[in-house]
């Protein structure tokens, strides 16, 4: 059994150990090629997350689904470094609009270079994004272009918050299918399509895909409040700081008007007030890592995790699969 990326899945079978392996380190190349630029500067902030790491758990699932087709087909790789540059060009913005100040345990590039700098690479990755994508083929500029739609309204939905009389943890799980769980599917059917897969398996593959990126992103929230930076890779409560909406504390709200007790409220009362205060942070981090709610997040999470790996329920048994399912695995262990 062997670990795979940063993401530590274990992998039992050599020879699909050896194409994951392969595959990733040649996204990596492909990565660091696609960021580079003429102009140093650009290069250098353009490849300031890539060379902080990361999970690479897009790649990963590209890597995975190309094993129910022919996993050295020529556009595998190219479209795993087309989903991870997208992936990096949301953290880039999403920076600028939490004022994040850490990212993958390095400053975040708004942090070092202003907001303007850090929107432009942003720009710059999806440009590079959409260059690569240009050589697979209009199905896939067609499928990209539908889940970056799908991204941006999951982040206005997000901003915008709930319509009147909508549920608000309906709206955030609908936000959540938008701006996380499009992009983890795309990386699912672009593995399995570029390799050749049956469409039965592709379709089977891209539900996989947006079920389990809304657990891995109920996961983030879980550890937004549960971890500290060391964990998490960046600066904990950013989205309580923020005003962010996140599961733990809709869950903590909806139990606050449900049974009306004193101590929700007021915690709900601390969650509205002024968060850039650090002490007031510390506070109410303390006191939501104690409170039901998050617990109440953990076994959200488990259950969009157990829906993803249903999904995988007609695919025949194989290695790939059983990898799969083991990732479902894993997003819920980062929720505790």
């Amino acid at each position: 059994m062997t670990v795979v990326g940063p993401f530590g899945l274990s992998v039992r079978d050599q020879a699909l150990e050896a194409d994951v392996q392969v595959g990733l380190a040649a996204v990596e190349e492909g990565l660091l090629e696609a960021t580079k630029s003429e102009v140093p500067f650009i290069t250098e902030a353009a490849q300031h997350l890539v060379r902080a790491g990361g999970k690479r758990f897009r790649p990963l699932l590209v890597m995975l689904a190309a094993q129910f087709g022919d996993p050295y087909a020529p556009g595998i790789v190219p479209s795993a470094v087309v989903v991870e540059l997208t992936h990096l060009a949301t953290l880039y913005h999403d920076d600028v609009m939490d004022e994040a100040d850490v990212r993958r345990g390095v400053d975040s590039a708004n942090q070092r270079w202003g907001n303007s700098v850090a929107v432009l690479t942003g720009d710059f990755l999806f440009a590079r994004a959409s260059y690569i994508l240009a050589d697979l083929g209009p199905e896939a500029v067609r499928i990209q272009a539908e889940a970056f739609e799908r991204l941006v309204t999951g982040q206005i939905l997000e901003t915008a918050g709930p319509a009147e009389g909508r549920d608000p943890v309906d709206h955030y799980l609908d936000v959540l299918r938008g701006k996380t769980g499009s992009l983890v599917a795309v990386a699912c059917r672009f593995g399995s399509m570029m390799s050749g897969a049956d469409e039965a398996v592709v379709d089977v593959l891209t539900q996989y895909g947006e079920r389990l990126g809304v657990a891995f992103q109920l996961a983030d929230d879980v550890l937004d409040i549960a971890s500290d930076s060391r964990e998490s890779g960046k600066t904990p409560g950013t989205d309580l700081r923020e005003g962010i909406p996140t599961l733990p504390v809709l869950r903590l709200r909806e139990r606050a008007e449900r049974l009306g007790l004193a101590e929700d409220i007021a915690l709900c009362e601390l969650l509205d007030s002024d968060l850039t205060d650090d002490a007031r942070l510390a506070e109410a981090l303390t006191r939501l890592r104690a409170h039901p709610a998050l617990e109440h997040a953990r076994r959200d999470t488990v259950y969009y995790a157990e829906s993803a790996r249903a999904a995988l329920g007609p695919l025949p048994e194989s290695e790939a699969k059983a990898s799969l399912v083991e990732l479902c695995d894993l997003v819920v262990h980062r929720a505790g």
